[in-house]
């Protein structure tokens, strides 16, 4: 039907007009060339820049790696009481921790540990000033909220071809490639929190003579911590489910375990490192979700 109906109209009607095949070569060619070239030309100013990273991560590798388990163990637990007060929580780090450890996963948790802590703290450093800007400039928050369409609607695999043409394979690019896929909501809800900060507190503020600064500081940040760490959870949980997809540019861990698992259709071990994955992704979730409602209630009771 379709085909008879194009015989008796235009092909501009029946074909989608498109850029000439030949012209679309030519700029893709100058565009990768051009790319080519600046990291050629800068790759040494980029090695330096990123050297302080990765000691920084192989440290805390190392730190994790060869901790003896119950030490670790320990501190998670009691990281997890403090943070959460809640002893559900802390047994489910027991449990899930102590599965991890019996399937042989310990390793590799740790350095899926490693990567993801070092990726929310550069996401935590980065994602809070852009968000304490984007807060206190609606100019700011109109240039920033197109770019942050584009991080999180774009699919995570296209992150790491621009990753990989700059910084080459290895772990360093693997978590830079997890924290640009997980900035964007510590970005957000950091703007998000302050822009929901009461007015009449700030107007309390402005009334005691306080400064620009001494009003963020003392009290916006304060009254925005619970979606703060809201945000640090989102975080968190996207670092995670990153972290399979940069082990396909060399980043190890489960993440790495997992798509090997693909790759040769290992179904069993697939499942395992795929619930380690999961028993992190909650103790995280969950104290941090714990952590956030803490906060709330002390907020509440302060400035109630």
């Amino acid at each position: 039907m379709a085909s008879t109906l194009c015989n008796y109209l235009p092909e501009l009607l029946c074909k989608f007009p498109s850029i000439d095949q030949t012209l679309m070569r030519g700029v893709r060619k100058t565009v990768d060339d051009s790319f080519k070239s600046f990291v050629r030309a800068y790759g040494n100013v980029i090695d330096a820049l990123t050297t302080p990273l990765q000691h920084f991560l192989n440290g805390l590798e190392s730190l994790f790696v060869n901790t003896p388990w119950f030490i670790i163990l320990a501190v998670m637990v009691l990281v997890v009481y403090f943070a959460s007060r809640n002893m559900r929580i802390v047994a489910v780090t027991v449990i899930g921790m102590l599965f991890i450890g019996l399937v042989g996963l310990w390793e590799d948790t740790m350095i899926t540990l490693a990567i993801v802590t070092v990726s929310t703290l550069l996401a935590i450093v980065i994602g809070i000033p852009i968000g304490i800007l984007m807060a206190r400039s609606d100019r700011a928050q109109s240039v920033v909220n197109p770019i942050l369409d584009v991080m999180q609607t774009l699919p995570s695999f296209v992150y790491l071809i621009p990753v990989v043409m700059i910084f080459g394979i290895g772990k360093v690019p693997g978590v830079i490639a997890v924290v640009i896929y997980a900035v964007p909501p510590m970005i957000r809800l950091t703007n998000l929190g302050i822009r929901l900060v009461d007015r009449e507190v700030l107007e309390a503020a402005d009334a005691f003579g306080s400064s620009p600064g001494q009003k963020l500081m003392n009290v916006q940040i304060p009254l925005a911590l619970p979606t703060v760490m809201a945000g640090i959870n989102q975080t968190i949980m996207m670092s995670l489910a990153m972290v399979v997809v940069a082990s396909m540019i060399g980043v190890g861990g489960l993440g790495k375990n997992v798509l090997q698992a693909i790759s040769n259709q290992f179904l069993t071990i697939g499942f395992l490192n795929g619930f380690a994955l999961v028993a992190i992704a909650i103790i995280f979730d969950r104290t941090s979700q714990a952590y956030g409602k803490r906060l709330q209630r002390h907020t509440e009771v302060v400035h109630g």
